[in-house]
């Protein structure tokens, strides 16, 4: 990976997952026009520095979908009973393991449509994922960092939460820390 697409991937890397960096989210979504060999030395870096994980969960037109995650944060929202009935309609089983999960929703990501359960693994209040399956996405009561349907008021204070670790973390690297340098610096920052 070339300095430019490096500091391209960082950037791109601190604006949409910093919730997750930060430890307030159980996942985030990337989408990035990487390959597989350009984000393995990240992948590795992530686990051994913070425990957050990458998966790719699909390639199309040129891009890749990438999860980032905590995983025991994201182990813990999924075992939940009422998260489980829920996943249960969309082929999902209690006795899978987290990979086995990810690797299904994997499986039912495709260039022309997209599981709407991904709500779940990236930690939207479950409500809001059945109101925009039930609604088709319309009807909404805010729309920030997903379309909510049930406590606008929570979401709201959850959205300025996430926008904090996001402009912390992207100042931080504008300034000129390398990545894991700026992480941890916005890390004592925002607490």
């Amino acid at each position: 990976m070339s300095g430019y697409e490096r500091i391209g991937f960082e950037k791109t890397l601190a604006f949409h997952t910093a919730p997750t960096l930060m430890g307030l989210k159980c996942s985030n979504l990337i989408s990035v026009s990487l390959t597989e060999d350009s984000i393995a030395p990240y992948r590795t870096e992530f686990e051994r520095r913070s425990g957050t994980k990458m998966k790719v969960l699909c390639q199309c037109r040129g891009k890749q979908l990438i999860l980032v995650y905590r995983e025991r944060e994201l182990k813990k929202l999924l075992a939940q009973p009422q998260i489980m009935c829920f996943l249960r309609q969309y082929g999902y089983f209690d006795a899978m393991t987290l990979d086995e999960k990810i690797h299904h929703l994997a499986g039912r990501i495709s260039c022309e449509s997209f599981p709407h359960e991904i709500g779940i693994f990236l930690g939207y209040p479950l409500a809001d994922v059945q109101g925009f399956i039930r609604n088709q996405g319309k009807n909404c009561l805010l729309c920030g960092c997903w379309k909510v349907y049930s406590d606008p008021d929570s979401a709201r204070q959850t959205f300025a939460e996430y926008t904090k670790c996001r402009d912390i973390l992207c100042k931080n690297l504008q300034q000129g820390f390398g990545f894991f340098k700026a992480l941890e610096i916005s890390k004592e920052e925002f607490s």
